[in-house]
């Protein structure tokens, strides 16, 4: 017998059949089984039509009630720092300057004497006394060693004396001869302390990759730039694609600055791996939590501060028309008011010189965008820019007494405007800054529907399609079907063990009739217990990049 929608003539392959569980898909929101052909959705449907056809030729895997659905894109990721980061000193629950070098004295007695203390996650805004230790305290109690301490935003650091001469930041843009380095001796500092032989990288960018597949990860859009890492490190994030190894996609991307059109291709064709664009984290300002990125009134909590731009706007503009007269991604990281607006205007400038059109059609990028009023996001729809954006900064840092009020006052209501984008027009694409904060995806996803701000708030199945359709628009793939799960569509895809299946809106009052099938919506997992769904199987075109024991046990 032929399943339903399946020619009779199709060639006899060994196929994998999913059953008895409950499938994410646009084509039958009933579906409680697929079926996948090498590396394809063949078809999905009903049980009883799975039962009609399962026989010894395939594999058949009982669902037993668990969610299949598209595998999650991280449209914003570093992998070697996120490698880096899960093998280094974990100083998230520090909460003083005191722990803080306690920690660095005990991380220091397990490494050899020419080693470095590397460490990630602290964050003064936490502490009682946000007071940082000195270069000296930090050299004392790592014993003379290097120390290098990522703050949790990844745009400042603390440094030892030795770790700073190392790096040659005297003098330096950020560097006050204190422990805390910020903007170009930040960058410095970080690129000193974490020089390694290739092979200790692709340690750790594998280590990244296999915990992406663990959390239900297909894909990964890597932000390499020069300030991050080396062309190299980037060479080999690109080479997990074509190699043996059945991991998540790689989406690369490197943020170069270009002066023009010849230079960029210059840069591509230095770069000796395809990019999909000159975009990423190249930085038009830094962060809130450093308070380096670039607002228009000063920080609630540093009178006469306001962080600083790091591009001219026709800096940025001659970036833009370059990459739009050669047709790829630009983009920039962006996240004070004052950033976007440089960035908006350096829009326009660029579509002056080489027409709108062409800009819009590059499909432009900007990362995080957390600070967008009415104005901006207009300006953001009429070039078709994607707004690529972290749901957890929010969960973070949202809501009262927070770093965001901290920072920022009564602005901080204002941040991260999801339902504002989505009501406007502007596209919308999720991911996590990891290392900034974690691949939890449905963490994220979770974030969405409890957004600080519950005029922003969006439903899960707007943030699930933003984690996971919108991150393959955003960079630009050419199979409409990647994200999906219909007939024909690569098979790329996760098994999740729920509790109970549910649409979820920002709305709770519509939330009653979510379980009626005559809504004929696909159901998600219910997030409202704070758990996330445990992970069974992650699948990409066809290749098992993860399995839990309790898939086929």
């Amino acid at each position: 017998m032929t399943l339903p929608g399946l020619p009779a003539d199709m060639p006899q392959r060994k196929v994998t059949m999913y059953r008895n569980g409950s499938v994410y898909t646009a084509a039958d929101p009933f579906a409680t089984a697929m079926l996948v052909d090498g590396d394809t959705v063949a078809w999905v449907g009903s049980e009883q039509a799975a039962s009609s056809v399962a026989d010894s030729s395939m594999e058949i895997i009982d669902l037993r009630g668990a969610l299949l659905a598209p595998g999650f894109v991280d449209s914003h990721v570093h992998l070697s720092e996120t490698g880096i980061a899960a093998d280094s000193l974990q100083l998230a629950e520090v909460r003083s300057a005191r722990e803080l070098l306690d920690a660095v004295a005990r991380a220091a007695a397990t490494i050899g004497s020419d080693g470095t203390v590397l460490g990630n996650g602290w964050d003064e805004s936490l502490w009682d006394d946000a007071s940082l230790p000195t270069q000296d305290e930090l050299e004392r109690a790592a014993g003379g060693r290097k120390v290098y301490l990522a703050r949790v935003d990844a745009h400042s650091g603390l440094v030892s004396s030795s770790l700073a001469a190392a790096a040659g930041i005297e003098g330096m843009d950020g560097h006050d001869g204190g422990a805390r380095v910020l903007r170009a001796a930040h960058n410095a500092s970080r690129l000193q302390a974490r020089q390694m032989p290739q092979g200790e990288r692709r340690r750790y960018q594998e280590l990244a990759l296999r915990e992406a597949a663990a959390n239900g990860y297909v894909a990964m859009a890597e932000m390499a730039a020069p300030h991050l890492c080396s062309i190299d490190d980037l060479r080999l994030s690109a080479s997990w694609n074509g190699g043996p190894e059945a991991l998540p996609e790689v989406l690369p991307y490197w943020g170069e600055l270009a002066s023009s059109t010849e230079h960029a291709a210059e840069i591509l064709g230095r770069l000796e791996v395809p990019v999909l664009g000159l975009a990423g984290d190249l930085n038009i300002d830094g962060s809130i939590g450093s308070r380096t990125a670039a607002l228009s009134e000063d920080y609630a909590d540093a009178p006469g501060e306001r962080g600083g731009l790091y591009l001219s706007v026709d800096e940025a503009a001659r970036h833009i028309a370059a990459c739009s007269t050669l047709g790829i991604q630009a983009g920039f990281h962006v996240i004070g008011d004052a950033g976007l607006k440089a960035a908006l205007d350096a829009l326009d400038q660029a579509a002056a010189e080489v027409g709108e059109q062409r800009v819009r059609a590059a499909g432009h990028r900007l990362e995080h965008v957390e600070m967008a009023d009415a104005e901006d996001r207009a300006r953001l729809a009429k070039y078709s820019i994607t707004v690529s954006a972290q749901p957890a900064f929010d969960a973070a840092w949202g809501g009262a007494g927070k770093l965001y009020e901290q920072r920022l006052g009564t602005r901080s209501t204002t941040m991260n405007p999801f339902a504002s984008y989505y009501s406007e027009g502007v596209p919308v694409c999720f991911g996590s800054d990891s290392p900034v904060t974690p691949l939890r995806p449905w963490s994220s996803v979770r974030a969405c529907l409890e957004h600080s701000n519950p005029a922003q708030r969006i439903s899960a199945r707007a943030a699930f399609l933003g984690h996971t359709r919108a991150g393959w628009r955003a960079s630009r793939q050419r199979n409409p079907l990647l994200g999906q799960l219909v007939p024909g569509a690569p098979a790329s895809f996760a098994v999740w063990e729920v509790e109970e299946l549910m649409v979820q809106v920002a709305d709770d009052r519509v939330q009653s009739w979510s379980t009626d099938p005559r809504a004929r919506t696909p159901l998600l997992p219910a997030l409202d217990s704070g758990s996330d769904p445990v992970c069974l199987q992650t699948v990409r075109e066809g290749r098992e990049l993860f399995a839990n024991g309790a898939l086929r046990s």
